[in-house]
């Protein structure tokens, strides 16, 4: 494995229990670079986040951080080796307040830091520190959920569906942080249920279809109605998001 990579999986094959549902899986991520992982429902995006989280147990294959092999590491020495992942819903701890949710987010090596690249990011969440965060509205939730990739420090980044739900100008917020976090250096890897968002941020595309990477190109060579056609399966003209 090449150790200029960020983020590795070679030739992964994961599943749930007898049924197999990646099959030998490519995927790259250099610093800095944003890469989407796009396709139709139940074609592995949330399986191969899981798998390079360390969520789940690869069958064969490897995954490297870094360069350092992680096939066989517990997530929580993923964490310390930089590897954060934002997961689909809103996980935050909602009978507690936005500071003490933020806090929490901080892994030990990094507590001298605070959380003021989280509140940089966010200034809402600075206005609202002592609201419990179950009151917040559903685009804040996201917000401070989104907020571990900033006060963890992390040099890996993977995101899970983080714009579902949520409102038009919430989610330019949410994009416009995903920016920041690359131009930070931070290396991204994004499960995004909008083509065209997903596409005008990525630096490479690839397109799981049935557990195999179909796709892997850079986003101006993807034609966009095409891949929703070919691999999406929505029409031609369809500008729906697809499904995670």
């Amino acid at each position: 494995m090449s150790g200029a990579a960020a983020l590795e999986l070679r030739g992964v094959t994961a599943g749930y229990g007898k049924a197999t549902v990646l099959r030998g899986v490519d995927i790259t991520v250099a610093p800095g670079q944003v890469v989407a992982l796009l396709g139709a429902n139940g074609a592995g995006k949330t399986t191969a986040l899981r798998a390079a989280a360390g969520q789940l147990k690869p069958s064969s294959g490897a995954i490297a951080i870094a360069g350092a092999d992680h096939t066989r590491s517990a997530c929580h020495q993923r964490v310390r080796a930089g590897l954060c992942l934002v997961p689909e819903g809103r996980g935050i701890f909602p009978r507690l307040t936005v500071r003490e949710n933020l806090e929490l987010q901080i892994p030990p090596w990094e507590r001298e830091l605070g959380i003021d690249t989280a509140i940089d990011a966010f200034p809402v969440l600075g206005e609202r520190l002592g609201q419990i965060a179950g009151t917040l509205s559903g685009g804040q939730q996201q917000m401070l959920a989104l907020s571990r990739a900033f006060v963890a420090r992390p040099s890996v980044v993977m995101l899970d569906e983080v714009s579902m739900g949520l409102a038009p100008r919430v989610v330019e917020q949410i994009f416009a942080a995903l920016v920041t976090l690359s131009r930070a250096g931070a290396a991204l890897l994004l499960v995004e249920q909008y083509v065209h968002q997903a596409l005008a941020l990525a630096d490479h595309v690839y397109v799981l279809q049935r557990g195999h990477v179909a796709l892997s190109a850079p986003p101006s060579d993807v034609d966009e109605k095409a891949l929703l056609k070919g691999y999406l399966g929505g029409g031609a003209n369809d500008p729906s998001p697809i499904s995670s």
